[in-house]
């Protein structure tokens, strides 16, 4: 089947490396893909592996009649055999010009759970809505990342009956554990092979609520247990004064690395002893979790999203917002280190990753939903 992809923007971010991935593993379908905005990162990644892109280039927050004309000429002309959309703003503009243009198979997907006024941008917020009452005639289904995503979205009007979950995949062969890779990183940023370190791979933004891991942090240095910590992502340079300042200012400066992006995202989880989520809200099924699980490093994460069903019995969930509880669980992890139950700890990470969220198993439920076409729906 030709199917045609349309994403928000194509950027370092959760559903944007989902699609990715689906895109260069699936062997049984030809993959197209549009974004309303720009190429970003992986635009010129997925076109040097022969897949198409069209980059649509509206303006961020704004709609562009001129971007939404050239959509609909595009799958006019293209005529995929199904339409699947990522993330709000693309389901409503994308399942809609979709429609007009005479695709009736067309199934939404969802990457987030709750929306909070006043921290969720209003023009998110305004697209879910939107989105809840065409719900029940845009989309063929509605495809969820989470289980926590799809029981928030059924309780804001979205149709429960077109709503189903499958969870991220994840390619074991790149993300395993790599001693070697980890000592590199380590000895890069001058950090003794056998010194505690943590570290936190999400973009700076207040979802993802930095500010909860530098207080705990801090009350980690107050008892003389403080670990190192590797802050990766967008927005983590030196040049973000906001962080800086917060950093200075609770002490912290010689414990905290800012990295920036990078493009060693198995390395940097090799080189950490547990990985840290401190999220505040919106997350569904976060990759950074399953990504840190399948290199072997055991992770702390705030109670959102699917977390607790990623983790299991592997690491530990804490309330949002709670530093004390936060570095209550950062030390609890790091006194199992070199220790028998530390590797059990380790091996049985992995372990789950590989079992329940292969890369396969994504590819087989997304290619099984696309094919069982529902009764009526033709293009």
């Amino acid at each position: 089947m030709k199917i045609l992809h349309i994403i928000t923007e194509l950027g370092d971010g959760g559903a944007e490396g989902v699609l990715y991935r689906l895109c260069m593993q699936d062997r049984r379908n030809m993959h197209v893909v549009v974004s309303l905005m720009d190429e970003g990162k992986y635009g010129p990644e997925l076109t040097r592996a022969g897949i198409s892109v069209f980059s649509l280039d509206m303006p961020r927050g704004r709609i562009s009649v001129r971007g939404l004309w050239r959509l609909w000429r595009f799958i006019r002309r293209t005529r995929p055999d199904l339409v699947q959309t990522w993330m709000y703003h693309a389901d409503l503009l994308g399942g809609v010009i979709a429609r007009l243009a005479g695709r009736r198979r067309v199934f939404w997907g969802i990457r987030h759970t709750d929306l909070v006024p006043g921290r969720s941008a209003r023009t998110t917020i305004w697209a879910a809505r939107i989105c809840a009452r065409l719900s029940r005639v845009v989309p063929e289904r509605i495809i969820c990342c989470a289980e926590t995503a799809r029981q928030v979205h059924g309780a804001m009007g979205y149709d429960a009956g077109r709503m189903l979950v499958i969870p991220n995949g994840y390619d074991i062969s790149r993300f395993s554990p790599d001693p070697t890779a980890g000592r590199k990183v380590r000895a890069e940023l001058g950090i003794a092979e056998n010194a505690l370190s943590i570290g936190y791979v999400a973009r700076y933004n207040s979802q993802k609520d930095h500010e909860t891991l530098l207080n705990a942090l801090a009350i980690l240095k107050q008892r003389d247990s403080c670990p190192f910590c590797l802050l990766v992502g967008t927005g983590i340079e030196h040049s973000n004064t906001a962080l800086a300042s917060r950093i200075e200012a609770l002490d912290l400066t010689r414990f905290v690395y800012r990295l920036g992006r990078r493009e060693d995202i198995p390395a940097i989880m090799n080189a950490i002893d547990i990985h840290v989520m401190s999220s505040s809200f919106g997350e569904a099924f976060p990759n950074v979790l399953a990504e840190a699980m399948a290199c072997g490093t055991p992770c702390v994460a705030t109670d959102v999203g699917d977390a607790s069903f990623i983790t299991g019995d592997t690491g530990l969930i804490v309330p949002t917002g709670d530093a004390e509880a936060l570095a209550d669980a950062i030390s609890s992890l790091l006194n199992e280190r070199n220790t028998t139950e530390w590797e059990v700890r380790r091996e049985r990470s992995r372990a789950r990753i590989a079992e329940l969220f292969s890369m396969e198993a994504m590819l087989k439920k997304f290619d099984g939903a696309w094919r069982a076409k529902s009764s009526g729906s033709t293009n």
